[in-house]
């Protein structure tokens, strides 16, 4: 009985494919540390760049370190003038569990301010240049006031609410007493956990911390006279000391995590829609915000 050639082409085809798709999930599984190879100490590096929004990805980049038994140390290079408070706070968080397993050192780039001073804290040594923008250290809570542009176009706006600071930080109405003074305790107390946090992880007690808790920048030399870093370094500085810290030679190998954690699948479709031209994204804006930077 004669094959059929379409049949046999088929077939072919098939093999192919089923090929390539067991090399691309055997270098995705040796990628996220599926499959375990022989090496030696390596040194994780993470990345922190820009306005801190979300902390899902950096969140999984940690445990990815935490968990990696090769991995000796990690080094997390920080360049964001700050972002979210929550955010943040997780960041930090996830940062003091890794270094209570492994080494943990920063680098700071251009900027390190507010946010991104926040998660350095969580570091036993913390690298920045001489001139790295650092600090920062308060919070700004802003509301946008729209009363007088209504006025002029004839808009104006009824409400119905449960409780009298239901729509507290409206932009359609002014801002009562009782409505600042709960903000600004709020406000108060989000600083205080800031401070505390820089308190521990800098060990500086809170009363020599007042006088630069204020919001004011720092320099990188200036942060270092101030107690607020450990050394002016750029980061290979930083890869040599945490190299020698681990006994990992003059030419340790870095490990950078994987940027997008997500299956096989799901991957291949992203990179296909991101060649179609289509871009996809979640943007869930809640009420206002509390932010680290300005």
């Amino acid at each position: 009985m004669k094959k059929r050639p379409f049949l046999v082409a088929a077939c072919a085809v098939g093999g192919v494919f089923v090929f390539f798709l067991l090399v691309i999930l055997a270098a995705g599984m040796l990628r996220q540390g599926s499959f375990h190879v022989p090496a030696g100490a390596r040194i994780g590096i993470i990345k922190v760049r820009g306005t801190i929004t979300d902390s899902e990805l950096l969140l999984q980049q940690i445990d990815q370190f935490r968990k990696q038994k090769t991995v000796k140390a990690v080094i997390l290079r920080v360049d964001s003038p700050g972002g979210g408070v929550g955010p943040s706070q997780e960041i930090y968080e996830e940062l003091k569990r890794l270094a209570a397993e492994k080494p943990l050192v920063v680098s700071m780039g251009s900027v390190a301010a507010s946010g991104g001073y926040y998660i350095a804290v969580a570091a036993q040594r913390i690298f920045a240049n001489p001139g790295t923008i650092t600090g920062s250290i308060g919070v700004i809570m802003s509301f946008p006031d729209y009363q007088e542009l209504m006025g002029k176009v004839g808009v104006k706006t009824e409400v119905v609410k449960s409780g009298r600071f239901k729509d507290i930080g409206s932009s359609t109405r002014d801002f009562t007493v009782e409505d600042r003074a709960l903000l600004q305790g709020l406000i108060d107390d989000v600083h205080l956990q800031f401070i505390e946090a820089v308190s521990a992880g800098r060990k500086l007690p809170v009363e020599q911390l007042l006088p630069l808790v204020d919001g004011r920048i720092f320099t990188g030399r200036q942060a270092l006279e101030e107690g607020l870093i450990d050394e002016l370094g750029s980061l290979p500085d930083a890869v040599r000391y945490t190299a020698q810290l681990i006994g990992a030679g003059d030419d340790p190998e870095l490990l950078y995590p994987d940027e997008q954690p997500t299956g096989l699948w799901e991957r291949y479709l992203n990179s296909a829609v991101t060649r179609l031209g289509f871009d996809l994204k979640l943007n869930s804006p809640v009420g206002p915000q509390f932010i680290w930077s300005r």
